[in-house]
């Protein structure tokens, strides 16, 4: 979705209020969003105009 909003890691870090360090290991799967940063990435989605069904379906697959 970062990419999808033409952001850099380093924007993208900002508008969710997380480190560059967390939106790497999200992305190289290291790590997941926890359910603040998803509300987060709701919001952001949302102001952005990109669909979030797909993001939370994988989200909540990865946690069962």
């Amino acid at each position: 979705m970062r990419k999808r909003a033409l952001m850099s890691q380093e924007d993208f870090a900002k508008a969710l209020n997380v480190s560059v360090g967390t939106i790497n290991r999200w992305e190289n799967a290291k790590t997941k969003p926890n359910i603040t940063a998803m509300k987060k990435i709701k919001a952001f989605c949302e102001e952005s105009n990109i669909p979030f069904d797909e993001i939370e379906a994988a989200w909540i697959a990865q946690k069962e």
